[in-house]
């Protein structure tokens, strides 16, 4: 078996915290806070990469518009009634897929399903794959989009930001 990455670590550990966040009715931002300030005197904490934190705060940021896509893409589910992992994972790889220019739309895909097998239920990787399945094909269109009203002086090209145009 392939040796985890620094990436699938981040990832891993974005959605321990987004799961955390949305149990504990807390920000993700304080949850990171948090974190940094209880490393410092407690190693096994563990650090929060910046690249973990710049995936929480993507989705952190765009979760309206990440949960309305998800939620459309659903079939015989609700995005209450799955479970809590599930809802991270799929909010994590929507926000990649759409935002990660620099990860290819199939490894977004394939991460998540990982993560589903090691975190969540026996049958989340197959739900995960389908419902991802379905999004994946999107990806393409939103990411033309942000990159044609970020070439567009004055505009930005967070999908929060065009969600709010």
């Amino acid at each position: 078996m392939k040796k985890p990455g620094t990436r699938h670590k981040a990832r891993k550990r974005a959605v321990d915290l987004l799961f955390e966040a949305e149990v504990k009715q807390v920000p993700v931002a304080e949850l990171v806070a948090q974190r940094r300030k209880l490393v410092v005197t407690d190693e096994s904490v563990g650090l929060v990469s910046e690249h973990t934190e710049q995936l929480v705060n993507g989705v952190d940021a765009d979760k309206a518009q990440l949960d309305a896509v998800i939620s459309s893409h659903l079939e015989g589910w609700t995005l209450e009634r799955m479970p809590g992992v599930d809802r991270a994972i799929l909010r994590l790889a929507t926000w990649e897929l759409f935002n990660a220019t620099d990860v290819p739309p199939m490894v977004a895909v394939d991460e998540a399903v990982q993560l589903a097998k090691e975190l969540s239920t026996d049958e989340s990787p197959s739900f995960v794959n389908g419902v991802l399945g379905r999004i994946v094909e999107l990806a393409p269109q939103v990411r033309a989009a942000a990159n044609a009203s970020a070439a567009e002086p004055g505009t930005s090209n967070t999908a929060s930001d065009q969600e709010q145009r």
